[in-house]
């Protein structure tokens, strides 16, 4: 297989096409959202709302079969991201309202899928997702939860990115807090909602983590975070579809979809790191190089010699004789 059948060639397969389009959006909005997520430090709450959504798809699933993933997944976020708002506002640690989500949500999915048939099958669908077996149907759905949570977040952008390098500034300016923290969660839990059902509950972390904390390395510019984020996030996905698709049907070794693009966002990660850090490193070198010496260069044999300490205090006192 030639690089270019692996690149392009492959996504004109129907079902590597819908792959591509789904994953491209969820990309791009994760990297957005993911931005925000990265700079309020919101990495953990990202985690709890991941596992919320669990018991949703559980149950959807047991109700309405795949069809019924989405508002499933969609009802259990919205409901995370509340508690999780609200138990932060009462005044609980961040942590242990994260932990009392996490642990009492994800334990309700298991108790769900554990009265199906298949159990193991839908335990690892719901866990590590089907990219590269998303119905025709469910795409345009999942696209459109993507673009609500991109539109929740730019339409309070300004406001978000205020309260995150001054909160109390931000609340003197008349936001609210609450409706900011919990406009900020929503758009998460719907990042999640639509990640969930393609790569699973427990690799969506990755798509709003990894490309936040990227930009941060590419760029110290706050407007340009955003599109080194997508930007980062698309060409991740990309690649890691084209990955799975060369390595599966080039090399006939099964690699999971989701476990190889979740894989190819860290590998780029640590590439980025790894070039910021030279660049830092060359730059520090250059600046050392830059200063200037502080060593009192030799005085030029035309200048005029001043005369010594001794010399100048006996020639006064030999005026005051």
């Amino acid at each position: 297989m030639s690089l270019t059948d692996a690149l392009f060639g492959a996504f004109a397969i129907p079902f590597m096409g819908r792959a591509l389009l789904v994953m491209l959006v969820l990309a791009v909005v994760a990297g957005v959202v993911g931005v925000l997520v990265n700079l309020r430090g919101l990495e953990f709450i990202s985690d709890g709302l991941t596992h919320a959504v669990f018991p949703g798809l559980a149950i959807g699933l047991a109700i309405g079969g795949s069809a019924g993933l989405l508002p499933g997944a969609a009802i259990a976020a919205l409901a995370g991201a509340l508690a999780l708002t609200w138990l932060d506002r009462a005044g609980i640690t961040s942590d242990a309202a994260i932990a009392i989500v996490l642990t009492a949500t994800f334990s309700v999915g298991v108790i769900v899928v554990s009265r199906s048939g298949d159990y193991a099958g839908e335990l690892e669908s719901l866990l590590f997702g089907r990219v590269l077996t998303i119905p025709p149907g469910e795409v345009v759905p999942v696209v459109v939860v993507s673009l609500v949570a991109l539109g929740t977040v730019l339409l309070t952008l300004k406001q978000q990115l205020y309260r995150a390098f001054d909160a109390k500034g931000s609340r003197a300016a008349g936001d609210s807090a609450m409706a900011l923290d919990l406009t900020l969660n929503a758009a998460i839990a719907l990042v999640v909602v639509a990640a969930a059902s393609t790569i699973g509950t427990l690799l969506v972390l990755a798509l709003l983590i990894v490309p936040g904390a990227a930009a941060r390395l590419i760029t110290a510019r706050m407007w340009w975070l955003f599109p080194a984020a997508a930007i980062f996030a698309a060409v991740s996905a990309w690649l890691g579809l084209s990955l799975g698709f060369a390595v599966s049907v080039g090399a006939a070794v099964d690699l999971p979809a989701g476990g190889t693009i979740v894989a190819v966002f860290v590998i780029g990660y640590g590439l980025v790191l790894f070039v910021s850090s030279l660049v830092r490193r060359s730059a520090g070198r250059d600046r050392v190089r830059g200063t200037p010496s502080r060593v009192t260069p030799p005085p030029s044999p035309d200048a005029p010699r001043a005369a010594a300490p001794g010399a100048a205090t006996a020639r006064r006192a030999g005026e005051r004789r």
